[in-house]
Parts: C-alpha cells; structure tokens; sequence
C-alpha cells in the first residue's frame, strides 16, 4: 500500500497492514509486532490465560504469529522488566478503555460499498465540524449515522470528526486520546465508525478525522513502558512531553505516527486529516513529520482525491506550499484571523487574543485579498511578530469559519455566536461566510442556531481532575471580564458530567428555528448556483467603516456582487468605488437579501432607489449582473 506498510512486509515473513499492531492472518492466526526498545523481552499474554513470546527484531522490535488467536482475541504485552501487562500500543480496540486489555481486529473485513466513491473537488467543500459524544443524545456513530441525511439536505459537503482515538473517562473532546489506533469505545465498535464513514460517501459526503500528533493524553499512556524515546525533553510543549520526531531513535516514533496517519485512510476510508496545533508539532528532520504525514495520506488515499488540513497558531504559510517551494504539502489551513474579526464585529468585545483585532470593514476586505491578516507585524497581544509571509496563498488554501469547538468554549457560559449579537449582524456574517470564496466551516449545531452551549468537559478524577479544572480558569482567566472570584467560580467543571450533557445538541431545534436552518440552506444552494469558490477573480472595497462589498469576476459579464453592512442604514448618494460599477451593457439586479421574512428578517429592500444605493442596517445583499438588453437572436442559415 505504502511505503511504511511495504517496509512492515520486508521485515516478517507475515502478510502486514502496517509496522505494529495486532493482524489476522489469512492462513490463520495473528501475528504481534511491537516496538519496544526499553525490554530484552517480550511476551504476548492472552485473556484465557495463555502465553506466547515473541522473536526479537533488530532496531528493538518484537514479533510473532500466535496460531492460537483469532479476531475478538483479547491480549496484553508483558515486558521483562515489569510485571504489569500492558495494553498494545498500536491497538485497534480497546473495548475497556485504554487500561484495559486489547482485542484483535481484522480492518480488512468490512464490506464497504464505496468503491465508486473519489472524493470532493476542494472547491465543493463545505465543512461541519462534529464532536460525536454531543451531536446526539446517544452519542454514537450509529446514531450520529441518522442524521447524515439532514446535513447532506442542508448542503453540508464533508465532515470533520473531532478526536476519536481512545481516552480515559467516560466523556471528552477527544484531545487527549492515548490509544491512537483504537476507534473509542465510547461510541461504538471500529466497525460502527466505519459504517458512518460509508454512509457518508453514499450521500455525497467526504469525511475527515481531526488528529492529535503533538501530544498523548495524560491518563492511560504507556509508551514510555516500551520506550523512553517517544518523548523528548529538548522541545517544551504546552500540553506535557513533546514528542520525538527527531532525535536518538527517533525512527520509530515517526513510523508510528506516520503509519497511524495512513491507518485512518486506508481502513476507515476517511478522505482526510486535520492536524491539531502543527506549531506544536517539533520537528527538524530533513523531511518535517507533517510533509510526511501529508505524503502518506496521499498515498494511502491513491486514486481518491484528499484533503488535509491543519491548525497553526503561527500561520506558518509554508504548511501548504509545494514540498518543491520548501512546503509541507498541506491542502489549507484554518484561518483564525478571520474568525476573530468576526468576532470583535459581532460582539464588540476585543479582550485578550481578540485585542488584535478590530472587526472593520478594511479588516475584511484584507481578508479576502490576502487571506491571513498577520503575515509577519507585529501583534501588540504577543509582543512580538506574528505570522508568515502569505500573499502567494489562493482562498482555497484557507478554512474559515464563525465558530469551532475551542473558539466557543473559550469563553464563560460558551454560549453561540447567535446569542452574542444582533439577529442581523448575525445573518449578514453567516452570508459572509457561506459566500467566501475559500472553504466555509460550521460548527455542530450552528445551522439551526442550537441553543446548546459547548464548553470544555474530560471526565478525568482526583489529583488529575483538579489539575483540569484548575488549568481551564487559569487559560480563560486571560480574559480580564473572567479574572474576578465571581466569574472564575461560575466557569463550568470540566469534570461535572451535567458539563458534558449541557453540551448535547437537540435537534428538535431544527424545527423550532426553521428560520436559521433557511439561511443556512439557501446560501449553501447560493454558494452553488452562483459558484463563487471558482470565480475568474475576487476583489473587495470598503464602504464605510462596517460597510464591504465582494466582487466575484467571470467572463462574459456574469458578476456577482456581496454587499455587507454590520452597521445602521447607509445611503450612497455617489459612489467612488469601480467595484460598484456593472460591467457594460449589464445591470446589477437583486438575487438575495439576509433581510428577507423567512429568515427572520424586517423584509428585503432594493439597493438602488431613486439613484441612490441605500444598504439597510445589519444585512447582506446579493446582487448578480444581467444584461440590459436581450441578445440578438441567432440567424438561421441561408
């Protein structure tokens, strides 16, 4: 399949899927291998009580095939230097969480029905993020399965699942997973995700898993037990131990990781990756782990069309440059420059990392010509440079969005952006977004204006559960409006589980806020119709200070033209702006208005009255380019 998997073949005489792991075997059996460098031996400890050791391999790995297991086998490693059974690192499932014994999988098994299916054009594109513990009361991948069918009606395209590799706890958001290649219990078995991802095809729908590659999670990790060299000391990371991608034995830590990257593709069929906090991410190997990550997506992916993309505090451009410019590969990123304009737009509130930022129309006129704001300036938050040179990057290359699981936790009550601001500042920035011209993402719950908070939860007890606690008042105690004793004692528990079911969505909602569901939908249909992610050329002016249009350019005059104002009524007597002005022989005629009664709105209103153009208050206009006149009809032949 791969490279890593055709180096998995060359070292046993065993059929292999990947380097480590559990894996039937055709002819019988299941053959273990496992990288643990800090044993002399190893030994695999079935749950009936039998023991099997394993042959030694150069470079500290240990393998063999054990006739006596089949699929559903539950097994441990013993290392000679403890007494403890260990849970397989690399395991498939962990049907009793990460303490737990493991259980034989066999990936190869399932009966997929996608084989026609090849992925989306990254124009297509339309992102939901989904956290699977709360999109349903259920909080399952069959139950997340049912409502496949009401984001593809909304014109949802793909999928991102947050974390689902195993954790401990009963609830999370899956950033801590330890278990990278088991599937979480908590929402079903391997095959449950599985179907979810097959159903999702069969609708239209591309799928990708978010991934965690800069840290483990602090309960239920045991790599260290195998070897010391997972980790390393020379990087300080904001979660724990960095992880060693570049140092002494340094090689099979990156095969692993890497291996895992190509396992979700391959064997779930997941048509991507999002890499959480590449900045985090340490790494100065000559080809840097997230290249060759990326590299492996691809191939594992092969004639599929894929998409990875990653979080980058520092929007270091380069992530998605060719690895022949000195890039990573990457497909985009997320933009958070946009998101936090919006949000200072929306709400008037410029606290902490949000000081940046002043929500202005010129704000996001520069963000849709050169997609990230900081490219290098200075940022008076940081006291230092931010971001990297970007003016190569094409909108395609950038996600964006008005809400995601940490910008909305990263607050007191975590309430949604709809309750933050005015029901028109809101549809006129949700317009904004579905219209951008680069990828749009929304948020669980987002599209019927949920009612749900979502807010920082991890089941974890004790010492380590206190810690947590600790640690969220500590991060949002950043916001001056959150420093006080009040606010600080009124921030949820992230260990309550009532934290954890606040969360879940209810998606009766969907009926009761049909107003919502509406604009979602028909600007999702508006995206399509008037193909606005591959116009000829994008441009943008400002109006005012909360005033912007958007002109998407194509030939022959089939312009399109987004007109947004956050603040009060504005009439333009005389407009200096060419932007403005209809290509010859065309005029511009009203298509769509945020303002419109089946959204909620006070009623769309024309934008040219007695020669004048008049945007109404807290909305957005749509305007398209028609002809004046008709055209001539074409002659018959003599």
């Amino acid at each position: 399949m791969t490279n890593i998997i055709n180096r998995a073949r060359a070292c046993s005489a065993a059929a292999r899927r990947l380097p480590v792991g559990a894996e039937p075997q055709v002819a019988g059996g299941v053959h273990f291998r496992v990288w643990a460098s800090a044993a002399n031996a190893v030994s695999v400890h079935l749950d009936d009580g039998a023991t099997y050791s394993l042959n030694p391999e150069d470079g500290g790995y240990f393998s063999g095939l054990v006739r006596e297991a089949d699929v559903g086998t539950r097994y441990n490693f013993k290392l000679d230097i403890s007494e403890r059974l260990l849970p397989d690192p690399a395991s498939r499932f962990q049907p009793e969480g990460p303490h737990g014994s493991s259980e034989v999988v066999n990936g190869a098994a399932f009966a997929w029905s996608d084989a026609a299916w090849r992925g989306l054009a990254h124009a297509d594109l339309v992102i939901y993020e989904l956290h699977i513990g709360t999109f349903t009361p259920e909080g399952t991948w069959k139950a997340a399965m049912a409502g496949l069918p009401a984001l593809a009606d909304l014109g949802i395209t793909c999928v991102e699942m947050m974390p689902v590799a195993d954790f401990s706890g009963r609830f999370g958001w899956g950033y801590d997973g330890v278990s990278l290649f088991a599937p979480t219990r908590l929402y079903g078995r391997p095959d449950d995700l599985r179907r979810f991802v097959d159903r999702a095809h069969a609708l239209g729908i591309a799928v990708i898993l978010d991934v965690v590659y800069n840290h483990l999670g602090p309960d239920g990790n045991y790599l260290t037990d195998f070897s010391s060299d997972y980790f390393t000391d020379r990087y300080q990371n904001e979660w724990g131990q960095a992880l060693n991608f570049d140092g002494p034995n340094a090689d099979p830590v990156r095969e692993f990781f890497i291996a895992n990257a190509g396992y979700w593709i391959d064997e779930f069929h997941f048509d991507g990756l999002r890499l959480d906090a590449t900045q985090q991410i340490f790494d100065a190997s000559p080809e840097h782990l997230v290249a060759a990550v990326t590299r492996q997506v691809r191939s594992a992916a092969d004639a599929r069309t894929s998409f990875v993309v990653a979080e980058n505090e520092r929007q270091e451009a380069r992530l998605v440059r060719d690895p022949k410019r000195g890039g990573h590969g990457l497909d985009a990123m997320w933009n958070d420059d946009f998101h936090h304009s919006a949000h200072v737009a929306l709400t008037g509130r410029a606290e902490a990392y949000y000081s940046d930022y002043i929500g202005s129309a010129e704000e996001f006129v520069a963000l849709v010509r050169h997609g990230f704001l900081f490219q290098g300036q200075r940022s008076a938050w940081q006291r230092q440079p931010r971001g990297h040179a970007a003016l190569d990057l094409k909108p395609l290359q950038l996600v964006t969005f008005l809400q995601n699981h940490d910008q909305v936790a990263n607050s007191l009550t975590g309430l949604r952006g709809h309750l933050l601001t005015s029901p028109g500042r809101w549809r006129a920035l949700t317009a904004a977004l579905l219209l951008w011209p680069g990828i749009p993402m929304l948020f669980q719950g987002q599209e019927f204006s949920s009612s749900a908070p979502f807010l920082f939860f991890a089941d974890h007890s004790g010492a380590l559960g206190e810690a947590v606690a600790n640690g969220r008042r500590d991060f949002l105690s950043q916001f001056p409006s959150l420093k006080s004793r009040d606010e600080q004692a009124a921030i949820a528990d992230p260990t309550d589980i009532a934290t954890f079911k606040s969360c879940i969505l209810d998606h009766a909602e969907r009926d009761r806020h049909r107003e919502a569901q509406a604009l979602h939908k028909n600007l999702l249909s508006l995206r399509r119709e008037l193909n606005v992610a591959e116009a000829a050329a994008v441009d943008a002016a400002a109006l005012g200070r909360e005033a912007w249009l958007v002109r998407y350019f194509d030939e022959g005059g089939a312009d399109r033209l987004l007109l947004v104002n956050l603040g009060r009524d504005k009439v333009l007597q005389t407009v200096a702006e060419p932007l403005m002005a209809a290509v010859e022989n065309h005029v511009w005629r009203l298509r769509w208005s945020s303002e419109a009664l089946e959204y909620g709105g006070s009623g769309a209103s024309l934008p040219e009255q007695d020669a004048n153009w008049y945007l109404p208050g807290h909305a957005a206009l749509v305007l398209v380019a028609e002809p004046t006149t008709p055209r001539a009809p074409i002659s018959a032949p003599a």
